[in-house]
């Protein structure tokens, strides 16, 4: 009789991950590279059979060798995965996974969000969990009909006058904008402080209607690629998934435009845009690339701002940024997050 055991695949242990990777190639899955947490299931001799991992809150990359499915391993791994999330602080849950293998999870307890083609499904552990994000983001939004409601996906680590210009040119052809502010707090800036400058940077514009994305719209469990550099290919997916679920959003609010930076910076940008642009026409929505604010010739980024705080360079963020913004960053308050932008190896955004 075989008798299997269950045991975490470290990344500095090349032989093991290489056969993670073998059998993931075995059963079409191709490895993500943002993972925090690797478990495969072996034989009494050694052999990998089953492989699952995680990412922040999310599972991924699960695969169980097609020679030992119908041995309940399946179970025995999932149920391994939910406990490790669960002792590390993660309740709500997402997966990432095959077409073929959704009804598993689906029979688990996890209910279908969204869909990527013929490629992959989005699940949640709860059962009104984006259905109750719906309905928090109607209660919030504006009751009016007939009217002209667009939408920016905001992470603004800072927030600069860049960001205020393309809200200001989002109003000029709406009669209201759903702001989302990214809330996944792996920036530099926190997202407490990430809302209050966008919140005091727009303070000008009664017509704002302010949202958390919470774990839906780019956050590290539908979109990791966005804060980690990842192959082209996985962007694209991850771009798909996160932009079938805001379709769902804009279907729930009545948005008909989402407003876009144009970005001459980032490879990850670059390619979400683009597959946003050719996904949103197709379900009537418009997406508007707004040429990107400049000052004295150089194009305003996130990126360029904090390589001004890294260096000291006040003179230069003053140029960059709002009043409000740059206030905070004189004040006391914002020398914890001075300190993490000086401490951090690379303030550019892929």
């Amino acid at each position: 009789m075989v008798e299997y055991h269950i045991s975490q695949i470290f990344y500095s242990d090349k032989k093991a991950n290489q056969q993670v990777d073998n059998l993931l190639a075995k059963e079409g899955i191709q490895r993500d590279r943002n993972l925090d947490y690797t478990c495969g299931i072996y034989t009494n001799d050694d052999t990998l059979v089953a492989s699952g991992s995680c990412y922040y809150s999310s599972l991924r990359c699960i695969a169980i060798d097609s020679d030992y499915q119908g041995e309940g391993l399946m179970n025995q791994l999932i149920s391994h995965l939910i406990n490790f999330q669960f002792e590390r602080g993660f309740v709500h849950l997402f997966v990432y996974t095959k077409i073929d293998t959704a009804k598993f999870f689906l029979d688990l307890g996890f209910y279908q969000i969204a869909t990527v083609g013929n490629q992959l499904v989005f699940l949640e552990n709860k059962k009104d969990g984006f259905t109750s994000y719906l309905q928090t983001l109607r209660q919030n939004s504006p009751k009016s009909k007939n009217k002209k409601i667009a939408a920016i996906v905001m992470n603004a680590n800072p927030f600069t006058l860049g960001h205020q210009y393309l809200i200001e040119q989002s109003l000029k052809e709406n009669d209201y904008l759903h702001l989302f502010i990214v809330n996944d707090d792996s920036s530099l800036v926190p997202f407490e402080i990430r809302k209050k400058l966008i919140i005091a940077g727009t303070k000008q514009f009664n017509n704002i209607y302010y949202h958390q994305t919470d774990s839906y719209i780019i956050s590290r469990s539908t979109f990791p690629s966005y804060f980690l550099k990842d192959e082209e290919k996985v962007i694209r997916t991850q771009a798909e998934l996160d932009i079938e679920i805001f379709i769902q959003i804009a279907q729930t609010l009545g948005i008909s435009a989402r407003f876009i930076g144009e970005e001459p910076f980032s490879q990850v940008t670059n390619i979400y845009n683009e597959v946003m642009i050719q996904t949103l026409q197709q379900f009537g929505i418009d997406c508007i690339v707004v040429p990107r604010k400049k000052i004295a010739g150089e194009v305003i980024s996130a990126s360029t701002v904090r390589l001004a705080i890294q260096q000291d360079n006040f003179q230069l963020l003053k140029k960059y940024v709002p009043q409000s913004t740059f206030d905070y960053f004189n004040s006391d308050e914002a020398q914890s997050t001075i300190k993490k932008i000086k401490a951090s190896v690379d303030v550019i955004h892929y």
